[in-house]
C-alpha cells in the first residue's frame, strides 16, 4: 500500500528551512542579518496595525517571516533541466527570463517559485537560477577549458536523482522519501572547500570574468546568498554598519517613496578558504542580501517605471565607489514623483495588481447583487497590492555584479536569446504578468 503523498508546499517549506539552517552555518553573518531583520519586522508591525490587519486578513502575516529567495549558478544546460525537474518535485516553476548580459554579466536567468496566491502563502521560497553562457568568455583557451571542466562535472547525487526519477513516476513523495530528498537536494548547494580547478586556472577565469570563475572552478552551485524579507529596508540598511556588515552604498530599487516592486541591498559576508588542487586559496563570492517586497505592476505600469528609471540614468550614474550616492538617491527620488505612490491612485490607473477581501462588516451582508466599487466605498471590501514575486534584471545584476567582482566590468556581451534558455531548461518560462493578473481575478472571485 502506497504511504500518503506529502505535499509540494511541505517539501517546500521544508526545503526552505534546511537552506537556511545550512546557510546560517555556511555563513555566521547571515544569522546576525537575521535577527536583526526579524526584529525590525516586528517593529514595523507593532508601529502598523493597520497593515498587520490587512496581511492576516488576506493570509499573508505568516508569509513574512518564512519568506527567503536564493541565487545559485549553473555551468551547463544539463543542470538547468535536471534543476527544473528537482524544483518541480517543490512546487516550483520556472517564471519570467532575466536577460543579465544588459549588465555586462554572462548569463541569463529565471526565477523559480510557487505560481498561486495559495502556495505563496504558505512558502514564498523561490530561487534565481543563473546559467553561464560560455561562448561570452572572449579567450579561446579559456573557454575551452571552462566547457571541457564543466562537461565532467556532475552536482547531483545518485540518491537524488532516483527520488526524483521516483517522484516523477509515481506523482509524489511520502515523508520518509521526502525527507531524504530534502537532504539530498540542500546538498547540491552545500559550500564545497575544495575547488575543481587549479588556482591558476581560477586566477585567469577570475582576471577574464570573475563570475565565470565562481561557476566554472566550484565543484558545485553553491548558495550565494539567502535573502530574507524586510518591512523596513532602509532601516536596515542604515543600521547593517553596526553590526559589522560592510553594506553597498545604496538600495538598490525604487525609491523608499514607491511602494512597488523590489528594493534590495547586500553587503559582502565572506571571504572562504579554498584549496586548488591541494593548495590553499582564497575566494569571495557568497554575501548577505535583504530585500523589501512592494506592489506588483501591470505593464503600463512597469513600462512608467523603466521610463523613469532611464530618466534618471541619463541624468545620474551611481558611481561604484559610493562617491554620489546622496546625489543619485536625490535624483531617484526626484523623478519618481512623477509616480503614482499611494495605492489607491496605482488601482485607479490601473498600473498595479490588488488582492480584493471581505471584510469584517460583510460576514452578514449579501454582496452579489452590489458592485465592486460600491462594496470599497461602504467598507465590505477592502484591497491591498499583491506582493511582487519576482526580480528586476538590472537590480539583480547590480547584485550580482557587486558581490563576485573587485572592479567595474567594462565587457560588452550580446544579447542572450530566450528561445536558447528555454531549449536548455526543456520548457518555456511562464509569465509573471499572465499570474499576477489570475491572482487577482482569482480574488475577485472570491467575493462575490
Amino acid at each position: 500500500m502506497q504511504k500518503q503523498f506529502i505535499s509540494p508546499d511541505e517539501i517546500r517549506t521544508n526545503f526552505s528551512r534546511a537552506m537556511s539552517k545550512m546557510y546560517r552555518e555556511e555563513v555566521p553573518a547571515y544569522g546576525t542579518l537575521l535577527d536583526l531583520v526579524g526584529q525590525i519586522n516586528w517593529d514595523v508591525l507593532e508601529r502598523d496595525p493597520t497593515l498587520k490587519q490587512k496581511l492576516r486578513e488576506t493570509d499573508n502575516l505568516d508569509r513574512i517571516s518564512e519568506e527567503r529567495h536564493g541565487a545559485i549558478r549553473l555551468g551547463k544546460a544539463s543542470e538547468l533541466k535536471m534543476i527544473a525537474r528537482v524544483f518541480s518535485v517543490m512546487g516550483m516553476m520556472p517564471v519570467g527570463y532575466y536577460d543579465l548580459t544588459q549588465a555586462n554579466v554572462p548569463v541569463h536567468s529565471t526565477a523559480f517559485r510557487s505560481i498561486d496566491a495559495a502556495s505563496l502563502s504558505k512558502s514564498p521560497f523561490r530561487v534565481f537560477t543563473s546559467l553561464l553562457r560560455t561562448e561570452l568568455i572572449n579567450d579561446k583557451s579559456l573557454r575551452e577549458e571552462s566547457d571541457n571542466i564543466l562537461a565532467k562535472r556532475e552536482i547531483f547525487t545518485p540518491k537524488l536523482k532516483d527520488l526524483l526519477q521516483k517522484a516523477e513516476s509515481q506523482g509524489g513523495l511520502n515523508q520518509e522519501d521526502a525527507d531524504v530528498f530534502i537532504q539530498e537536494a540542500t546538498y547540491t548547494f552545500k559550500w564545497h572547500q575544495d575547488a575543481a580547478t587549479s588556482e591558476d586556472f581560477y586566477q585567469r577565469l577570475k582576471k577574464a570574468d570573475p563570475r565565470a570563475a565562481d561557476i566554472v572552478c566550484f565543484k558545485g552551485p553553491h548558495i550565494n546568498h539567502l535573502t530574507p524579507r524586510t518591512l523596513d529596508i532602509d532601516l536596515i540598511h542604515s543600521q547593517m554598519p553596526k553590526y559589522g556588515m560592510n553594506a553597498k552604498n545604496v538600495v538598490e530599487g525604487p525609491p523608499a517613496t514607491c511602494a512597488i516592486l523590489l528594493r534590495q541591498t547586500s553587503f559582502k559576508a565572506l571571504t572562504e578558504e579554498v584549496r586548488f588542487e591541494g593548495q590553499a586559496g582564497l575566494h569571495t563570492a557568497r554575501f548577505g542580501e535583504i530585500e523589501q517586497r512592494e506592489a506588483a505592476l501591470t505593464p503600463k505600469g512597469r513600462e512608467l517605471y523603466d521610463k523613469l528609471l532611464n530618466e534618471v540614468r541619463r541624468q545620474i550614474t551611481p558611481a561604484p565607489d559610493g562617491s554620489n550616492s546622496v546625489e543619485y538617491m536625490a535624483k531617484l527620488e526626484e523623478v519618481f514623483n512623477d509616480f503614482p505612490a499611494d495605492p489607491k491612485q496605482m488601482r485607479k490607473e490601473g498600473i498595479a495588481y490588488f488582492q480584493y477581501f471581505k471584510t469584517s462588516k460583510s460576514h452578514s451582508e449579501n454582496l452579489n447583487s452590489r458592485n465592486l466599487e460600491e462594496l470599497i466605498s461602504s467598507g465590505l471590501v477592502d484591497f491591498i497590492p499583491i506582493t511582487y514575486e519576482d526580480f528586476l534584471p538590472v537590480s539583480a545584476a547590480g547584485i550580482f555584479s557587486s558581490n563576485a567582482a573587485d572592479k567595474k566590468t567594462e565587457d560588452k556581451f550580446a544579447q542572450s536569446s530566450q528561445l536558447e534558455f528555454e531549449d536548455a531548461l526543456g520548457q518555456k518560462v511562464l509569465s509573471e504578468f499572465d499570474l499576477y493578473q489570475q491572482m487577482e481575478e482569482e480574488s475577485l472571485k472570491s467575493i462575490f
